[in-house]
């Protein structure tokens, strides 16, 4: 297993954009955003200029239906 890196939410979101979710909402710092295809939804923290916390990272990743390997591919 290989570590995570250390990501921006903006990073993030680019990547989940990539893999088919869209934006759906926000409510103060936190964006919604959701894939139609299989009903999946990640929500993502966006504070601007600060890191995600390795443990919401890890928990996004497995959101998104991702292994920590694939992740990091596509980055």
């Amino acid at each position: 297993m290989s570590k995570l890196p250390v990501v921006a939410a903006r990073d993030l979101v680019k990547i989940a954009q990539r893999l088919g979710f869209e934006f759906d909402r926000q409510k103060g710092s936190h964006a919604v955003y959701m894939r139609v295809s299989d009903k999946r939804r990640i929500v993502v923290p966006v504070h601007k200029g600060r890191d995600l916390k390795l443990g919401t990272l890890h928990g996004l990743i497995d959101d998104m239906g991702l292994s920590v390997e694939e992740f990091v591919a596509l980055l």
